[in-house]
């Protein structure tokens, strides 16, 4: 009877679909493979066999993370892998002999939304918002919104676009969002 289950089992998981799931979960499909950090965002670096090198980091308003031995590393605007090959480099700069590091994001910068809902302001960033998602955590539209098109200003630009609101209008990490009002 072990035997069955066990097959049953290896069956199972034999046709599950591998490709939606990461070592991140599905989550990360909705952010940009080329995500770069910034301010909020809150990282996990992992130094292999250097427990006191390992731990959760915040990136700071000017972009910099605060590690211990080596201080302050540049980490706005590089991706994750750049910035754990910088925490490699100056680790290898005098301290190990051949440091092993790894760095994932925890906690995403937050969203900003204004305008016409009920509660505009910041708010943590969740996978796979979108800006409707974001309106509901914002208890919704006022009686005066438009809900058939929205500014988005994303971090890494310096002016808001108008597109169409729709089911599948993402939000990224520390946007901006505002809904404007209906004309009648």
């Amino acid at each position: 009877m072990v035997l069955v289950v066990a097959g049953l089992w290896m069956t199972a998981c034999a046709t599950a679909p591998a490709a939606t799931q990461g070592p991140a979960g599905p989550a990360q499909a909705d952010l940009p493979q080329d995500y770069r950090l910034g301010a909020g965002d809150k990282v996990r670096v992992i130094t292999y066999n250097e427990p006191t090198l390992t731990g959760e980091f915040d990136v700071s308003s000017a972009g910099y993370v605060s590690l211990p031995l080596i201080g302050e590393v540049r980490a706005k605007g590089l991706t994750t892998t750049e910035f754990q090959n910088a925490v490699a480099a100056a680790l290898k700069a005098g301290y190990l002999k051949d440091p092993r590091v790894s760095a994932e994001v925890l906690t995403y910068r937050p969203f900003y939304i204004m305008g016409e809902v009920n509660k505009p302001g910041e708010y943590p960033y969740a996978h796979g918002m979108t800006v409707l998602k974001a309106v509901a955590t914002a208890n919704g539209f006022t009686y005066r919104a438009d809900t058939r098109r929205v500014f988005i200003k994303r971090s890494d630009q310096s002016a808001e676009s108008e597109q169409v609101l729709g089911p599948n209008t993402l939000v990224n990490p520390g946007d901006t969002i505002r809904i404007g009002e209906r004309f009648f």
